[in-house]
C-alpha cells in the first residue's frame, strides 16, 4: 500500500499514493489497517470485480488467509489479456546517464525493463516500466520549481523498450547502463501484478526524493520484500544511488553498457586520419563523391569506415524534426557504399567507469587559506552532486551539477560569516567536433561575498549564466562562454545591477589529477567592471577523498586582491 515508514518526512504513516482510486476504504490513505480490512471484504467473494483491479492484493490475502480457489482470476479478461502480453523472464534496471540539456534529466534517469527471458537475443520486444511527472513539457525553469514543490502528478507507464533506446541513446545522446536483477519468476509475478494495480494512479512527484528512482525501488521491493531497499531517510534519491542500493541489496546479476550514437560516431571517427575525416564529411553531403578516383584509391576497408562515419553523422545531424526525402536518399546511398566495401575489424566502444563506481554524492570540505593578507578557515557542505574538477571516475567529463553548496568562513577580524551559498551551479562543457557541434552552457545562482569599493566585501544575491562553446584536444578542454549576470548586493549603490561579459578557461582531465583555469570579466550598467581569475588543481587521494588547491585574483575597477587555499574534500 506504499506506506511511508519514515523514508521521507511528508506524511509519515500514510500512503505515498495520492489517488483515491487506489483505495477501497474511505480513509485508506491515512489508515493502512482500515484499507486492509476493506480489501479483505472486497476481495473475499469468488468472482469479485475487485480481484481484477487488485490482483497483487488478492494474492497477498489469499496466501496469508489460506484462500483455496483453483482459478480465482478467470473472470478478469482484461487483466489476463494484458498479463499474457507482458514478458516475465527478467527484470532490468536501466540507467540513462545525465542529459544536461533537460532540467528533468540533469542527474540521469532510471526505468525498468521486462524481458521475455534472461539474456534475450533482442530487447526490441521488451517492455519498459517508467515513472515520471505528467507535464506538458520538461525544459522550462518552472519544471524545477514545480518538481521541488510536488506540483506535478507522477504516474507509471509501460511502453516499448525500443522507443526508449531511440529516445535516450539517439535523440538525447545519452549512454545507457543496464543492470539485470536476480529476481525469480515468482518474484517477478508480484511486480507485474502490482504494476497492473498502478495503471493511471497518481503520486505527487518530488524532484529530490519521491522521484523516478524512489518509486522504482518501491516496485522492486514488492517482488522481494526482504530486501532492505527502503531503509533509512532519503532527502535526495538520485538515480546513481538507486543503482548502489541494488548492489547493496545483492540484487544485481549483471551489468551492460550501451553507448549513445554520438559516442559510437566519435569512436568510429577516431580511427580516421584528417584527410579521411574530410572525405567522410564530403560523403555525408554528397554520396556521389564515392565514384571519384581519389576516393576509390583508398583501400576497401578505409572506404567502408569513411562511409560508416558519414552515415552516422548524417543520421545524428538530422535526428530531430520530420523525415526529409533528401536525407533518406543520402542515407541509403551511404549504406550501399558500406555494403560494397569490406568491413574493417574494430573494437567496440570502450566501456567507461560505471556510474556507481564514482564518488558518493554529498560532500564535506575543510579549507585553509589566505586572502588579502588575512588567514581564514572555511567549512563547506554540498548536498549534491559533482563539480567539473571532482574525481572523474563514473562521471561525464565536462559536466558539473551542484545543488545547495554552503560555505562558512572564519577569520580573525570578521569572525564566522557566510562566504557563499550556491543554490544551483550547472556547467555543461560539451566539446565540438568535426560532426557534432553541441552548445556549451552554464547557470549559477545563490549568495556570495562580492568585492566592492575600497576592497569591501558584501553579501549579494546573484544569478548568472550563458551559452558558449568548448573543444577537446586530448585531455585538454578549452572553452569560451558568454555571461549575463544580475546581482543585488547590500551596501553597494545601486543595490541591484546587471552586467554582461565573457568567461574563458580550460579543464585538463587525467585520472589522477584535474586542472582548471577560469577568467571572467563582466561590465556592469553602472560603468564599472569586475574581473575574476582562478587556477585550481584537484587530486583524488582515495575513492571518496580528494585534495584541492588553488589561487585566485579578483578585481573591482582598480581595486583587487588575491587569495590561495588548500582544501580537503570528503564525499559521503
Amino acid at each position: 500500500m506504499h506506506v511511508n515508514h519514515g523514508a521521507t518526512l511528508r506524511g509519515v504513516g500514510q500512503s505515498y499514493v495520492d489517488d483515491e482510486a487506489f483505495f477501497l476504504a474511505e480513509n485508506g490513505k491515512q489508515d493502512a489497517a482500515a484499507e486492509l480490512r476493506a480489501s479483505w471484504r472486497a476481495l473475499n467473494p469468488a468472482g469479485s470485480p475487485a480481484r481484477c483491479r487488485f490482483p497483487a492484493r488478492y494474492r497477498f490475502l489469499a496466501e496469508h488467509l489460506d484462500w483455496q480457489e483453483p482459478h480465482p482470476l478467470d473472470h478478469c479478461e482484461d487483466y489476463l489479456k494484458w498479463r499474457d502480453d507482458m514478458p516475465i523472464g527478467q527484470l532490468v534496471l536501466v540507467f540513462p546517464a545525465a542529459y544536461l540539456n533537460s532540467p528533468s534529466s540533469m542527474f540521469g534517469h532510471t526505468l525498468l525493463r521486462l524481458d521475455d527471458r534472461p539474456e534475450p537475443e533482442s530487447v526490441w520486444l521488451s517492455r519498459s516500466i517508467n515513472f515520471g511527472a505528467e507535464v506538458p513539457a520538461d525544459n522550462s525553469i518552472s519544471y524545477i520549481w514545480q518538481g521541488l514543490a510536488g506540483g506535478y502528478p507522477g504516474q507509471f507507464s509501460v511502453v516499448s523498450y525500443g522507443k526508449k533506446i531511440r529516445d535516450y541513446g539517439f535523440l538525447e545522446n545519452r549512454d545507457i547502463w543496464e543492470y539485470a536483477l536476480n529476481l525469480s519468476h515468482d518474484e517477478l509475478d508480484w511486480v507485474v501484478r502490482h504494476l497492473w494495480e498502478l495503471r493511471d494512479i497518481n503520486f505527487d512527484y518530488f524532484f529530490f526524493d519521491e522521484n523516478c528512482s524512489f518509486r522504482l525501488l518501491e516496485l522492486i521491493k514488492i517482488g522481494r520484500p526482504s530486501s532492505k531497499l527502503m531503509v533509512g531517510y532519503r532527502f535526495a534519491e538520485l538515480p546513481v544511488n538507486t543503482v548502489r542500493a541494488l548492489y547493496t541489496a545483492d540484487l544485481v546479476a549483471a551489468r551492460r553498457y550501451r553507448p549513445s550514437k554520438v559516442n559510437e560516431l566519435q569512436h568510429l571517427a577516431g580511427h580516421l586520419a584528417d584527410e579521411e575525416l574530410r572525405w567522410a564529411r564530403r560523403l555525408a553531403d554528397s554520396p556521389a563523391q564515392a565514384d571519384l578516383a581519389e576516393f576509390q584509391a583508398f583501400a576497401s576497408q578505409r572506404r567502408n569506415l569513411m562511409a560508416q562515419v558519414a552515415y552516422q553523422s548524417l543520421r545524428i545531424e538530422n535526428r530531430l524534426g520530420p523525415r526529409k526525402d533528401d536525407v533518406a536518399r543520402r542515407s541509403l546511398a551511404l549504406l550501399r557504399i558500406v555494403q560494397r566495401n569490406e568491413a574493417p575489424p574494430l573494437e567496440p566502444v570502450p566501456e567507461p567507469d560505471a556510474p556507481e563506481q564514482g564518488h558518493l554524492t554529498k560532500m564535506l570540505a575543510l579549507q585553509a587559506g589566505r586572502r588579502g593578507g588575512h588567514e581564514f578557515l572555511e567549512l563547506g557542505f554540498r548536498l549534491t552532486y559533482h563539480n567539473i574538477l571532482d574525481p572523474l571516475s563514473g562521471f561525464l567529463p565536462g559536466a558539473g551539477i551542484e545543488g545547495l553548496n554552503l560555505r562558512l568562513r572564519l577569520t580573525e577580524s570578521e569572525g564566522l560569516d557566510l562566504e557563499r551559498l550556491d543554490l544551483v551551479n550547472i556547467r555543461s562543457l560539451a566539446p565540438r567536433g568535426e560532426f557534432v557541434k553541441p552548445t556549451s552552457w552554464f547557470v549559477h545562482g545563490g549568495l556570495e561575498q562580492v568585492l566592492g569599493v575600497q576592497d569591501e566585501r558584501n553579501l549579494g544575491l546573484f544569478l548568472q549564466g550563458g551559452p558558449g562553446a568548448s573543444w577537446r584536444l586530448g585531455d585538454f578542454r578549452p572553452y569560451v562562454l558568454g555571461v549575463a549576470r544580475v546581482e543585488m548586493v547590500s551596501g553597494m549603490e545601486p543595490s541591484v545591477t546587471a552586467g554582461a561579459g565573457t568567461e574563458t578557461g580550460f579543464v585538463y582531465y587525467h585520472r589522477n589529477l584535474q586542472w582548471g583555469f577560469i577568467s571572467q570579466i563582466l561590465y556592469f550598467d553602472d560603468n564599472f567592471y569586475r574581473h575574476r581569475s582562478a587556477l585550481t588543481a584537484d587530486m583524488p587521494v582515495s575513492h571518496n577523498n580528494a585534495l584541492r588547491a588553488g589561487c585566485a585574483y579578483e578585481a573591482w575597477r582598480e581595486n583587487g586582491e588575491s587569495s590561495c587555499q588548500l582544501e580537503w574534500r570528503h564525499f559521503f
